[in-house]
């Protein structure tokens, strides 16, 4: 792992011990994020958005973050977000199917993962990608799309660039269950 190692209790920054016990304190990518703590605290408005209160819904965000984490490259977002979406529910061939091309996937996977591709491979959706994901999540759902595939992006440069592994419980979760 680089410098930039995941900050311990004893080392957490005194400006943000109030978010110590809450999001930040809870998952190595923000606590390697508590290096520079002003992002962190400018980045929970967003994250609370993003994902918490995003209009995707928890299914469809989960599609959105795992095809970003999985076109990253990010190792720390797949696994972390395979587990999240077991505990939404979600079959092993649909989050298999996520890594896939766009024709393995349902038509609704299909959308939200190739507006992922157009977003990471040209920085824009089309007219078409835009209707199709209006007409699928709504005006507001495109825009939560675009901004989880930033959010995701953002973290996933941190986990890759600090050498971040899994967390404990989820790599012990991913060893005794490995991720699709």
């Amino acid at each position: 792992m680089s410098g930039l190692a995941p900050l311990s209790d004893a080392d957490w920054p005194g400006e943000i011990a109030d978010m110590l016990p809450g999001f930040a304190g809870r998952l190595d990518i923000y606590r390697v994020m508590a290096h520079h703590p002003a992002l962190l605290r400018a980045w929970s408005d967003l994250r609370q958005h993003v994902v918490v209160d995003t209009s995707l819904g928890a299914e469809r965000s989960e599609v959105v973050i795992l095809r970003t984490g999985y076109r990253h490259g990010s190792d720390y977002e797949w696994g972390h977000h395979v587990s999240r979406a077991r505990r939404l529910g979600m079959a092993e061939a649909r989050i298999a199917s996520i890594k896939g091309p766009l024709e393995a996937m349902t038509p609704e996977d299909a959308t939200l993962a190739g507006a992922v591709d157009a977003l990471l491979s040209q920085s824009r959706l089309s007219p078409a990608q835009q209707a199709g994901v209006e007409a699928l999540v709504g005006r507001d759902g495109m825009f939560d799309l675009m901004a989880t595939v930033g959010f995701y992006t953002v973290l996933a440069f941190i986990a890759n660039s600090s050498g971040l592994t899994l967390d404990a419980n989820i790599r012990a979760e991913l060893e005794k269950t490995p991720a699709p």
